[in-house]
């Protein structure tokens, strides 16, 4: 049954489905169609995260020569902003724990594709919405935020995808087809499902229900109750008539999805924190550029809200810019003259060590990092988050992350849920959405002790009954028979 037309046995409007054969036929004209060519494949080493995941990277190849590994895990996702890939080194931290040799698939990489130019079309397209709503306060309330809260969430927007994935396909159809396969954006897992795969997983990320997420065929993960039930039940994603639910065994409710390394640590560094506010040593915040490089205005105001206390040693401060130098050189002629700052840019290899030696010892003022591979702009954060307090971020991936958490204002309206999680939880705060709230916020955190303490004992208590184990389950369910 053609997945356009009728999903979980709903079926799509006719002039939707047309819709989604005009958006096929859009693409081919502009990028061609190269279903008829058969890809190939071979393994390299990922310089930056592959000796401590143990990860390869699938690259294309001109011979057929290509033998996977007996216990292969493919990680199929795409570089769109920072949020997918991190997902995907927890799914590969935790594949490569339970014994498993994790291979990086990302569709955004193979840009002489038909598949790789979609793909780099559209991520283009979101992060120019993503800077924009943070620009301009009309487009963000007429336009973006309803896209991504209610226009994402319908059925016919899937049907519209599930079709252009049939364009991505052709990269993966020479795998063998019971390859162990998760994917930590839904286009993968709806290529992977064109292409005739029979063990996927379509981790999904955001636990607001939207169809955008659907790839029917694979076993779909969620990090949270609230999402089981509301992807179970399809609720909201068609406002003219009751859908059909998902079937039994669609669907999963695993927890978060978060790496082996912060999770077999979760205790040790919650006592640590707990260590240095009973010490009252300098709280320690994180600071992150997200992949999109919107939001600069809120960080620039929350860097000159810690400058203060960074000058008292009542704070310390990690900035994480990602690969977004630029950014950095705007800040640093803007605010970050007015203190002394340690650089890591560039240096990956000196950010490890640095982030272990953290962990234990004392650290002060501002440091920043930076870094042009992708690779290392992502993990620099994970490493980091060890040794830090709060992390400072918007209620994206991180929002699921074991570590206590200051949530500014979203970027687009699912990330809400992921603010409204992590409060409820207790392992953060709830979003805070204007300067005046995160000022107010920080101040809180900074002044009084029992905040931090409160988080981390929400923490150590949801580690106890596996809320941070979603990764490990996402594995098992891949590999398992079917």
């Amino acid at each position: 049954m053609e997945k356009s037309k009728f999903i979980f046995g709903n079926e799509i409007a006719k002039r939707d489905y047309k819709k989604a054969c005009k958006s096929k036929s859009k693409f081919i004209k502009k990028f061609s169609d190269d279903s008829k060519k058969n890809y190939h494949f071979k393994l390299c080493d990922n310089k930056v995260i592959g000796k401590s995941l143990n990860v390869k990277n699938l690259v294309l190849s001109q011979t057929d020569d290509l033998v996977l590994p007996e216990n292969a895990i493919i990680i199929g996702n795409i570089r769109m902003g920072f949020g997918h890939y991190r997902i995907s080194m927890a799914m590969a931290s935790a594949a490569k724990a339970l014994g498993y040799a994790p291979l990086w698939f990302d569709l955004n990489a193979f840009e002489g594709t038909t598949c790789g130019k979609i793909v780099a079309y559209q991520n283009n397209l979101y992060s120019l919405g993503s800077r924009l709503s943070q620009k301009s306060k009309l487009f963000n309330k007429w336009f973006w935020e309803p896209l991504n809260y209610d226009g994402f969430r319908k059925l016919s927007y899937n049907a519209g995808d599930q079709k252009n994935a049939e364009l991505m396909a052709p990269l993966l159809k020479n795998f063998p087809k019971d390859t162990p396969f998760i994917a930590t954006h839904v286009w993968p897992a709806q290529a992977a499902i064109h292409a005739e795969m029979t063990r996927v997983v379509n981790a999904i990320p955001d636990n607001w229900q939207m169809a955008l997420h659907l790839a029917e065929g694979a076993i779909h993960t969620v990090q949270c109750p609230s999402a089981l039930l509301g992807y179970k039940q399809l609720r909201g994603m068609d406002d003219k008539k009751t859908l059909n639910p998902m079937p039994d065994g669609s669907i999963y409710n695993v927890g978060h999805y978060v790496d082996h390394e912060l999770v077999t640590n979760i205790d040790y560094d919650c006592n640590k924190r707990l260590e240095r506010l009973q010490k009252n040593k300098a709280k320690r915040y994180l600071l992150t550029i997200g992949g999109a490089g919107s939001q600069k205005d809120i960080f620039k105001k929350i860097i000159k809200k810690l400058i203060p206390y960074i000058k008292e040693n009542k704070a310390v401060l990690y900035i994480n810019f990602g690969d977004h130098k630029n950014v950095y050189e705007t800040m640093k002629k803007e605010i970050l003259s007015l203190c002394k700052v340690t650089e890591h840019i560039d240096t990956f290899d000196e950010v490890e060590t640095f982030s272990q030696n953290a962990i234990n010892n004392e650290v002060s003022g501002i440091h920043i990092f930076s870094d042009s591979d992708i690779f290392a702009a992502v993990y620099t954060t994970n490493l980091l988050m060890r040794s830090t307090d709060v992390i400072i971020t918007k209620p994206s991936e991180l929002s699921f992350y074991p570590i206590p958490k200051l949530m500014i204002k979203r970027v687009g309206g699912h990330e809400r849920w992921g603010a409204i999680r992590t409060a409820e939880l207790g392992d953060g705060t709830y979003e805070c959405e204007d300067i005046d709230s995160i000022e107010s916020t920080l101040n809180l955190i900074q002044n009084d002790n029992e905040v931090i303490a409160s988080m981390c004992d929400s923490i150590i208590k949801q580690n106890k009954i596996g809320t941070y184990n979603g990764a490990y389950k996402a594995v098992e369910l891949a590999v398992k028979t079917r």
